[in-house]
């Protein structure tokens, strides 16, 4: 509650600063050049702090919209708001082509490829004789309202934050949907990300665009206030300068990109005024104190200014969840009928063969386990099954197609969910988060219209199927705590809870025993029985021999990459090569 009216008060102080007695004109100067800033991180927010992809060139596509709309009206006599739509599709065009190249990058090459092609963009426009090369472009018009020019710094002061807060509540609407959902789960990983049906290379290109076109706007509204531009506000420096405000504010937190605008522009200001008066004239130790005091900064609030911020108020109650029509059921296969045929498939990585023409299936209602020492090659099966990696040769069949080449996706799409050896939760977002995000598939919504908020429909619906398998599960009271507070057999539970969303033909467990309590393995073995029960096939990987001889129907024993045995559980109990393998001789 104290955070709303934070906001609500920084709103008011924001509209009425114009109109208020003795307020310098400079004052709304500073207060317009936030706002520009603010739209530039805003964008960052969403690509940095919730997609995890850092880009250092985003003051380049300011650039593209400020010297499109700037080339526009100066020589073609273009009307500012006619070349609005303009500049965000040169903007959005030239995103799509960088962001093609530089979204497949990962890791540490990611930023260095964003500042690469930042330092050649900005050269560029230096360049081109019909961008006025380093000299720019002058003589640019205002705004104009019902034919009231906005030369007025005041004027066009509000459109300013105008923009500011509608693409602020545009960002809040995406990231609270299932597309919003899809784009924090990029930190997770695109192993993860993939296995629930998410499209992770298309959503990095579409978060790398917004981004780009919050730029872009930025870039527009700056050539018609400034009325002017060149080169230098958009180079590599301002592209670093825009991710501090990013990281400073609270780069998860979409209010953080007005708080970081607001701490690093006025700290410059600040300082600009007051170290010469300390330290005279002595050469751009402005920027040195500058960097100093944001490096205190992160050191006590490595999170961010607008996480500091939050703290200071109560926790929001949890939310209601509003009953929902129940999502569609994919039809399931009559008991004994085959679903996943596994046919000599071979997998090696150089001289290494990690999988050794294994062949077994599963039936329709029927739990599978894939048991043997470690190193055997359990993983990397069912990496084959799930399309995470492709066999060398040989062939897997699901639901009567060929999924040897397929993707992960397109295995989801079909109905196989997955969970991992090691949790894949996003330990900030809630369990209600988290398990809705094994529901992508089932949603429609797009970007457009979370952006609008017009899936609430859509989402009213992800989110009642998630609370329904949470309660299904016995985790009801956890439901809105983040995922990384619970314990470890609690969180393998909510990692099936996230598969079962996808509502799956069938379910691929890795170790799901791991870390439980014996009565959390008997809860787990009840469920697993009663979705076996519903015509659910299981296909299972687990070390636990006692979990595995009581449930399952079928056992598949690997050993060095080869199968060595398969039957039922008494027969593998009493076989020779696995007692001799694996089971240490314990009959």
């Amino acid at each position: 509650m104290r955070t709303r009216l934070l906001l609500l008060a920084a709103i008011a102080l924001v509209a009425l600063a114009p109109v208020l007695p003795g307020v310098p004109p400079f004052w709304i100067t500073l207060l317009s050049n936030i706002g520009l800033a603010s739209l530039v991180t805003l964008g960052l927010v969403l690509l940095t702090g919730v997609g995890g992809l850092t880009s250092f060139g985003q003051a380049a596509f300011c650039g593209f919209a400020a010297y499109t709309s700037a080339l526009l009206t100066t020589r073609y006599g273009f009307s500012p708001w006619l070349t609005l739509p303009i500049a965000l599709s040169v903007t959005a065009f030239a995103a799509v082509v960088i962001g093609l190249i530089t979204v497949r990058l990962s890791g540490h090459y990611l930023p260095l490829g964003t500042i690469a092609w930042g330092i050649s963009i900005f050269y560029l426009f230096g360049r081109i004789e019909m961008l006025g090369r380093h000299d720019g472009l002058s003589g640019i018009p205002p705004l104009s309202i019902l034919g009231m020019s906005l030369i007025d710094p005041k004027a066009i002061y509000y459109v300013i934050w105008f923009f500011v807060f509608a693409g602020s509540i545009a960002t809040l609407n995406l990231l609270d949907s299932r597309m919003g959902r899809a784009i924090r789960a990029l930190r997770g990983g695109r192993v993860a990300a993939e296995s629930f049906g998410i499209d992770t290379a298309r959503l990095k290109l579409i978060v790398f665009v917004y981004a780009a076109v919050l730029a872009g706007l930025s870039g527009w509204l700056y050539a018609h206030y400034q009325r002017t531009v060149n080169p230098t506000p958009f180079g590599l420096n301002a592209g670093i300068e825009y991710l501090f405000m990013a990281v400073l504010g609270g780069a998860g937190y979409v209010w953080g990109a007005i708080a970081g605008a607001f701490v690093v522009t006025l700290l410059k200001d600040v300082l600009q005024r007051v170290t010469p008066l300390i330290f005279g004239e002595l050469a751009q130790v402005d920027s040195i104190v500058f960097g100093a005091l944001l490096v205190l900064c992160l050191q006590f609030a490595p999170r961010g200014v607008w996480a500091f911020i939050r703290r200071l108020a109560p926790a929001n109650s949890a939310p209601d969840i509003a009953d929902a029509p129940a999502l569609p059921k994919r039809d399931i296969a009559a008991t004994g009928d085959a679903l996943l045929s596994v046919e000599a498939i071979r997998k090696q990585f150089g001289g290494l063969v990690a999988v050794n023409d294994v062949s077994f299936g599963v039936k329709s209602g029927e739990i599978v386990a894939l048991i043997g020492p470690n190193g055997a090659g359990k993983s990397t099966t069912f990496n084959l099954i799930s399309g995470v990696a492709r066999p060398t040769s040989g062939q897997v069949r699901f639901a009567g197609r060929d999924v040897s080449s397929a993707s992960a996706q397109d295995v989801a799409r079909l109905g196989m969910a997955r969970t991992f050896q090691h949790v894949k939760l996003l330990p900030e977002m809630s369990v209600l988060e988290n398990v809705a995000l094994g529901a992508h598939l089932r949603g429609h919504a797009g970007v457009f219209q979370s952006l609008a908020r017009l899936d609430r429909a859509d989402e009213a619906k992800l989110l009642a199927e998630a609370r329904r398998q949470i309660e299904r599960v016995g985790l009801a009271e956890h439901m809105h705590k983040p995922a990384g507070s619970l314990a470890l057999g609690q969180q393998r539970i909510v990692e099936i809870t996230r598969a079962l969303c996808l509502d799956p033909r069938l379910l691929l467990l890795d170790e799901p025993a791991a870390g439980l309590r014996h009565f959390e393995k008997q809860q787990l073995a009840r469920l697993l029985g009663q979705l076996r029960t519903e015509g659910m096939s299981i296909l299972l990987v687990e070390h636990d021999m006692g979990f595995v001889m009581d449930l399952t129907d079928h056992i598949v024993v690997l050993d060095f990459g080869s199968k060595i045995a398969e039957g039922k559980p008494e027969a593998i109990r009493q076989n020779p090569a696995v007692l001799e393998a694996y089971l240490g001789g314990v009959a």
